[in-house]
């Protein structure tokens, strides 16, 4: 099959391509800077080169987003309605779209607008699937290091995290095409649900740092819906690539060694 990727020169994009390929299938690459044969011009802000984009395609895996930024809308939602058009003019058969675990449930601005684009490809004349997914690992080190900027590693108490490794919903993503549209949500996430202070303390055992770690009570319903786990999955949870996997490759264990778990930071 001929498929386009929106995204695919992002974190989960550069993993996702590779599998496309490895499974046979021929891919385009939506940029707005083409640098490779498989890239093709094309911007979901302003429309620019869509409608050549999905000439021809027989699947769309979108992934691109603009996370927390001014433009998210512009990108996520109306982007989103843009290529969702164009697909349907071209007669594409399955459009794959990826989400968050908890868009429905947690109150945030970028997860409302990931929720809108989720309600545009189940309301859109395009047949589909949506895959939502737990974090990344990488995402869950960069809030640990935003986090530890002042000293203490700050973390929201009481909270359960999920990581999922980007490798594994690249799979899912690529069974997604292989199976054609189920006209479903599925959900992704890794292989445990632990508090998020054991997340950190798991890092900086890692790294072999001291620092002391912070709980801090988020309030209002942000806090007590991401309290009552809206951002992990149980049904889901077939992950097999843990945090202290991830953890080992990036530090190895020689970070561990001679700092016990009372005192981890």
């Amino acid at each position: 099959m001929l498929i386009l990727v929106t995204g695919g020169t992002g974190a989960l994009g550069t993993v996702t391509v590779p599998r496309l390929v490895e499974d046979g299938h021929t891919v385009r690459v939506l940029t707005r800077r083409p640098r490779t044969e498989r890239d093709v011009r094309g911007d979901l802000e302003t429309g620019e080169g869509l409608e050549a984009a999905v000439n021809g395609v027989d699947a769309i895996v979108h992934l691109a987003s603009a996370p927390h930024k001014w433009n998210t809308p512009r990108v996520d939602v109306q982007g989103t309605r843009r290529l969702l058009g164009e697909a349907a003019q071209a007669g594409v058969g399955h459009l794959v779209y990826v989400s968050i675990v908890g868009v429905g449930t947690v109150p945030s601005r970028y997860f409302r607008f990931k929720r809108q684009a989720e309600e545009l490809v189940v309301e859109g004349q395009v047949p589909w699937s949506i895959l939502r997914a737990t974090p990344f690992p990488e995402f869950t080190e960069g809030m640990l290091r935003t986090f530890s900027r002042l000293g203490p590693v700050v973390v929201p108490a009481r909270t359960p995290w999920q990581v999922v490794d980007a490798g594994e919903v690249a799979d899912g993503l690529v069974s997604m095409v292989g199976h054609g549209p189920s006209y479903a949500v599925d959900e992704l996430g890794g292989p445990e649900v632990r508090p998020f202070d054991e997340y950190a303390r798991a890092w900086l055992r890692a790294r072999g740092s001291r620092r002391p770690i912070m709980p801090v009570w988020l309030m209002g319903r942000t806090g007590r819906t991401q309290r009552q786990g809206h951002l992990t999955t149980l049904d889901g949870a077939n992950g097999r690539k843990s945090w202290q996997d991830y953890l080992d490759e990036c530090y190895g264990t020689s970070g561990a060694k001679g700092v016990s778990e009372k005192n981890p930071s």
